[in-house]
């Protein structure tokens, strides 16, 4: 049934889903004239807004970005390449094939949203060169398992508000993550989607006369012809020592980080798995032919991120993020106000597709709503956290990577992924509610 169910929403998303970027240039017009109708502002007012906010995420940018590069260089060192390939090649059939790959994107986006993210993409690719499975609901399983990352260990959300001196510290104080991250609830629906979404992805597997298929042979990694350094600086470039020392020096201080009470934040996660890379790739020449392949599949999120920074800006000084909060806020009780939080959440991650950026929209107007119904704050906030992973399913700024390792355009995955929306959206709207 959901084999067939999927037919007319990959026909749907293959006729017409734009380029991730052109996408966003039409999401900013929609935002420029809801703010111009809904807000009352003018359009010089709005303009104002966007180009004060194009620049404003440039930190935060670099750290998104960073978590990318970072995962991807640890996810291409050869002890990760040997073990997806060691695990591929004990795969004999398509449908064993989408259910693994969903698993181990699952578990590596719980680690680290861009690990995660790359080791689905080369583990598809992996998979694809030994076994006949349909490529687009390969790749699309890969990019499902993101959907649990911002319940995972890299969550932007729980991470914030577990470290002093957050915006919203005189609201709710710091809540640790054994609150958020390793709460019953978190682990009960993060467990569950591991349990169904590789399911789901199984049973959406089409028949062989309806599969689109890849030619392996286009899916080869290049080989690098062989030579040892020659000149003195070559020699430098390749080898180990400095890999291993600087890598050593970098997890040691991670070692003291946490001894004396670190907590674990987007830098500290940053760091871990670039020194962690440093380590396993070993020569400092492997690591940067890693960078090179690592910034082309960056290059979307360099682009358009700014452009989302300006719709933020302007939803913020609008008053148009608050007011769709604030619809769901005004008529919760405390009991149906998380449920109400995740879905504003995953409306709002249509336009804001950032969670950090979306918690400094958000949190504002929910906090407060929590507090005056007594709602729990730590479920609140969650919900908010899941409500932008929830609907990342369907926002292609983040598939770009994968896209980009795939060799696949957005439209060839977002039906299999309206599918993966619809189910994973009953699951955490029914834990919220009822656990």
């Amino acid at each position: 049934m959901l084999r067939n169910l999927s037919k007319p929403f990959v026909r749907l998303t293959e006729r017409y889903l734009p380029d991730p970027f052109v996408l966003v240039l039409l999401l900013t017009l929609l935002v420029f004239a809801l703010a111009v109708t809904l807000q009352q502002q003018s359009p010089l007012a709005v303009l104002q807004y966007w180009g004060d906010g194009f620049w404003g995420l440039l930190g935060f940018a670099m750290q998104m970005m960073l978590v990318l590069v970072t995962g991807f260089l640890l996810a291409t060192t050869p002890l990760v390449q040997r073990a997806l390939d060691g695990l591929a090649a004990k795969v004999q059939s398509a449908g064993t094939a989408i259910v693994l790959v969903t698993l181990v994107a699952l578990m590596a986006s719980w680690l680290n949203w861009g690990f995660g993210l790359v080791v689905g993409a080369f583990f598809a690719k992996a998979l694809a060169r030994r076994v006949a499975v349909d490529y687009r609901l390969l790749v699309a399983s890969a990019y499902s398992g993101f959907v649990v990352w911002h319940g995972g260990l890299a969550g932007s959300v729980p991470l914030t508000i577990a470290t002093e001196g957050h915006f919203a510290e005189n609201l709710i104080g710091v809540i640790p993550t054994s609150q958020t991250i390793f709460s019953g609830f978190n682990l009960t629906l993060t467990l569950l989607l591991v349990l169904l979404i590789p399911l789901l992805n199984r049973l959406m597997l089409p028949n062989k006369g309806e599969s689109v298929f890849v030619d392996p042979a286009k899916l080869a990694e290049p080989v690098q012809a062989a030579s040892g350094p020659e000149r003195p600086a070559e020699q430098l470039e390749h080898s180990r020592w400095l890999g291993w020392l600087f890598g050593g020096l970098g997890l040691g201080y991670l070692w003291l980080y946490f001894s004396d009470g670190g907590g674990l934040n987007l830098n500290s996660v940053n760091f871990l798995f670039l020194f962690a890379a440093v380590f396993l790739h070993q020569s400092p020449r492997n690591l940067l032919n890693s960078l090179q392949q690592a910034i082309g599949g960056s290059a979307g999120i360099l682009l358009q991120f700014p452009f989302y920074a300006g719709m933020m800006a302007v939803m913020v000084q609008s008053g148009m993020a608050q007011s769709l909060s604030q619809a769901f806020a005004g008529f919760a009780s405390s009991e149906s106000l998380p449920l109400w939080s995740f879905l504003s959440a995953g409306l709002v991650n249509i336009f804001v597709p950032s969670g950090g950026g979306q918690w400094a929209v958000q949190a504002p107007v929910m906090l407060p709503a929590a507090l005056e119904l007594g709602a729990d704050i730590e479920r609140v906030a969650m919900a908010i956290a899941w409500g932008d992973a929830w609907t990342n399913l369907i926002q292609p700024f983040w598939a770009l990577p994968v896209l980009a390792i795939a060799g696949l355009k957005a439209k060839d995955i977002m039906g299999f992924c309206l599918l993966q929306l619809l189910l994973t959206g009953l699951v955490i709207a029914a834990v919220l509610s009822w656990y």
